[in-house]
């Protein structure tokens, strides 16, 4: 059988859901892994989405499906994007995640593979406090967490302003919103992508043989 990937996220102007597009050709590159991309519901009243801007953005991904807690237990692996608030996650992603709890008590994700990306609006915006404090969630979750490792050699790029993390795919959107995801952070993310699908169907494979 397929091994299967979720690919969820929150997005306000697009930022995370052009990231999150590259973990899935990432993903894509891998035989026999089945992808489903995903977001989580908007807790943001229109009014004040429409003054801002992002309600037009988010045009553009009103087409992926919402999420519901319950449909993570489907999943082999689970790669979750998040733009950064203040140096975590942001709320309709915590909220999204504080609904999971059905799933705690029935120890419905452990062993299932947990990965995250994300974005901020600076360099040194909070990126890796993100990061690490979602992996905290997946870690009550029972998930088996992946990063990205430094075989991807594009975290080591010095010669540009760039996002990229041991601890996952990132990027940076700009103070105001206005600078899109660059090559360097796009192959990253498609790389952490390939890595988890790789790590998944390897422990999907491990489990198939053993039950």
């Amino acid at each position: 059988m397929k091994t299967k990937i979720q690919v969820v996220f929150y997005s306000m102007f697009g930022h995370i859901y052009k990231m999150a597009e590259a973990i899935c050709k990432g993903i894509q590159t891998v035989k026999d892994i089945e992808v489903e991309l995903f977001r989580v519901p908007e807790l943001v009243p229109d009014e004040i989405l429409e003054k801002s801007g992002a309600k037009a953005a988010q045009k553009a991904f009103s087409h992926i499906p919402i999420i519901k807690p319950e449909q993570l237990a489907n999943a082999d692996a689970i790669i979750f994007g998040t733009p950064t608030r203040y140096g975590n996650m942001c709320a309709q992603m915590r909220n999204f995640l504080d609904q999971t709890g059905g799933l705690w008590m029935r120890n419905a994700l452990v062993g299932k593979v947990g990965s995250v990306f994300a974005s901020t609006g600076t360099q040194h915006g909070g990126q890796e406090t993100t990061l690490t404090g979602f992996h905290t969630t997946l870690f009550h979750l029972g998930m088996v967490v992946v990063g990205v490792p430094y075989s991807e050699a594009k975290l080591t790029n010095m010669v540009e302003i760039t996002g990229g993390t041991p601890y996952g795919a990132t990027t940076l959107a700009g103070a105001a919103g206005d600078r899109t995801p660059s090559d360097n952070e796009l192959a990253i993310a498609q790389y952490q992508g390939k890595h988890v699908a790789e790590i998944a169907k390897a422990l999907k494979i491990g489990r198939d043989a053993t039950s």
